[in-house]
């Protein structure tokens, strides 16, 4: 039975409820009320002639239908952006959206310049900044509703294109009082009272195992939300942290703290942009991420004195 009645309407519906397993949030994401989601729904099924969707209270569950024409929807859906990229590409300079993503140890130090960068060298190109931890870019990047990340690396997805940035070191962060004490080793560290990044965050990790500590954190390891929560925290006494150095400009300005570089082999992380390797844009998004490489070893700040 041919089924010429579903449009990219139906499918996009569907693939955002598929995602959100919730008919408020659903909605919420396609701009719709959600009885306007729910009628799309059910004329979906009854053109299909089967249940996508098991209902029952505020989620929703995808039968094993529905979960298939998931799979199949989000194929789609992929491919018709791309069609739309394969148009972009063919202008230089590159214009239309440009759906970028950052992760939030990144995001409040970097889009700034990024954005302004952007729009000097693509003044035709509107940029859709989307901030979020590395996980949920690359499940948005393969799902093809970003067109690239900044990330750090490396993330080992076979099917995304990973581009090195720029490298950078972990500083100590400390209160002010402790600023001439000798600098901890990674090994002084693990008996210090340690502040980190909430779970999900990848510098968390990294922090984690530069310090050589399990994941799972003793009682006197405490958690922020943000760089900014943990340089706060830090310069009431409680403890001390460790932040990328691109953050200490930013973060430490009005903060009573002291900031060190650690001893080596010091803590550092690979910045990189990472893309589907089946974009139309590969060779514009390869063009932006060697002037960003560019523009941040230009303008790249000294680091802080140890001690």
């Amino acid at each position: 039975m041919p089924m010429i009645g579903i449009t990219m309407k139906h499918l996009r519906y569907f693939e955002a409820l598929a995602r959100h397993g919730h008919f408020g949030r659903a909605a919420e994401d396609c701009a719709i009320s959600q009885p306007a989601l729910s009628v799309q729904m059910k004329d979906l099924e009854e053109m299909l002639g089967a249940s996508l969707i098991e209902r029952g209270g505020k989620l929703i569950r995808l039968t094993r239908l529905g979960e298939e024409f998931a799979l199949r929807a989000r194929s789609i859906l992929r491919s018709v952006d791309e069609l739309g990229d394969l148009a972009r590409a063919s202008h230089d300079p590159l214009i239309g959206r440009l759906r970028f993503g950052v992760i939030p140890t990144v995001a409040p130090y970097f889009l700034p310049g990024f954005i302004r960068g952007l729009a000097r060298q693509y003044p035709g190109l509107d940029v859709l900044p989307r901030e979020a931890v590395t996980q949920k870019l690359v499940d948005e990047l393969l799902g093809g509703r970003l067109d690239a990340a900044i990330v750090a690396l490396p993330i080992s997805e076979p099917s995304l294109h990973e581009e090195p940035l720029f490298d950078e070191e972990f500083v100590l962060v400390r209160p002010r009082q402790d600023a001439d004490k000798p600098v901890p080793t990674a090994e002084k560290l693990r008996e210090m009272r340690l502040l980190l990044l909430e779970e999900g965050h990848c510098f968390r990790d990294q922090a984690l195992s530069f310090c050589n500590m399990p994941t799972t954190l003793p009682r006197d390891v405490m958690e922020g939300s943000s760089l900014s929560t943990l340089v706060q925290l830090v310069a009431t006494g409680v403890g001390v942290t460790l932040i990328p150095q691109m953050a200490v400009p930013v973060e430490t300005q009005s903060a009573r703290v002291s900031v060190a570089r650690l001893p080596k082999p010091r803590p550092a992380r690979t910045i990189g942009m990472i893309w589907r390797r089946t974009t139309p844009l590969n060779a514009q998004l390869k063009s932006i991420a060697a002037s960003l490489s560019r523009d941040t070893c230009n303008s790249a700040g000294p680091m802080p004195k140890a001690g």
